[in-house]
């Protein structure tokens, strides 16, 4: 799930950690408050939904499979191509603007930077589902992420937000550490956050207690029009 530690975190790290499959935090099922919470979302057939930094995730196989469409954005060509390929869907290739599209089966997944994401790609989202994004983004990073994601969105769009907290003295990220007063203040003004649950992981992830992290814990959040 945790990066090694100690690299500088941009785009050439995210690039070299496709590259060499070092991509832990890639899960075979899907996410355990996606399946719980999908309903707080109050989505109808065909709504599309949001999916920032989407990796190769099968949550979007998930979610398409519920009866949404799904938007993706993903930095690395080699986890968009994986991610069609190993779910056996034939997709279609195009570029737009900043963007290469492949899109096929009700998702479409747009390879590039996160932040170069303008209106004219999100016009009709009815979600955002975001297990990677804010986590995966160091502090400095997470203003920006925030302002830019909610200029694209209108105020009643709702969001099912994941996050890890742990000591962040003890393991380095990604992902990065989150805890729930961070989410408050990143959104304060703009979305009223609701925690919807806490789980202790650190069962889950023995080498990370071998390493010497003694706390983890994941969060959901619901953050709803504010």
């Amino acid at each position: 799930m945790f990066a090694d530690g100690g690299d500088l975190v941009d785009a050439e790290f995210w690039h070299n950690r496709w590259r060499d499959s070092l991509i832990p935090f890639h899960k075979e099922r899907a996410n355990q408050f996606l399946k719980k919470y999908f309903d707080t979302l109050g989505l109808a057939d065909g709504d599309e939904v949001l999916v920032p930094l989407s990796g190769k995730s099968v949550d979007m196989r998930w979610l398409r499979d519920r009866g949404c469409t799904v938007t993706g954005v993903e930095l690395s060509d080699i986890a968009v191509r994986d991610f069609f390929n190993e779910q056996g869907i034939a997709a279609s290739r195009r570029r737009d603007g900043a963007f290469q599209i492949l899109e096929g089966e009700g998702i479409k997944l747009l390879c590039g930077d996160i932040f170069a994401l303008d209106s004219t790609h999100a016009t009709n989202i009815s979600a955002v589902y975001d297990r990677a994004a804010l986590v995966a983004l160091p502090r400095e990073l997470r203003v920006r992420y925030v302002d830019h994601l909610l200029s694209l969105l209108a105020p009643a769009v709702p969001m099912l937000l994941l996050t890890f907290e742990y000591p962040a003295h003890e393991i380095d990220g990604p992902p990065f550490s989150v805890d729930e007063a961070q989410v408050r203040e990143l959104y304060a003004g703009r979305r009223e956050v609701t925690r919807l649950e806490s789980l202790d992981r650190l069962e889950d992830e023995p080498r990370l207690a071998e390493r010497g992290m003694t706390q983890l814990q994941e969060h959901a959040f619901l953050l709803t029009g504010g």
